[in-house]
């Protein structure tokens, strides 16, 4: 159940992070790049680890798949998809 929870996060967070991506860019200003970055970061780390405290085994796997999915993400893309490498938007 942890596992596939898990799988359902990361899952989550990578439709998260394309919708988010693409409404980021469309802005076109290192403002709402940053911003977006922080809400993605805050969203998937600070509710990842909200998750993981309710001790609920469903919850734990979808808290812990929100972390792996970011942190999937920012190795895989080399942090432009997570705003880790802003040298990458100029």
């Amino acid at each position: 159940m942890v596992v596939g929870m898990a799988f359902a996060g990361v899952g989550i967070y990578l439709v998260v992070n394309v919708i988010a991506g693409l409404v980021a860019l469309r802005t076109g200003s290192p403002v709402g790049i940053a911003i977006v970055a922080g809400l993605l970061a805050l969203g998937s780390l600070g509710g990842g680890l909200a998750l993981i405290l309710t001790r609920k085994p469903q919850n734990k796997g979808l808290g812990m798949g929100l972390m792996i999915g970011w942190a999937l993400t920012s190795i895989i893309s080399a942090g432009y998809c997570t705003g880790l490498n802003p040298e990458l938007y100029r």
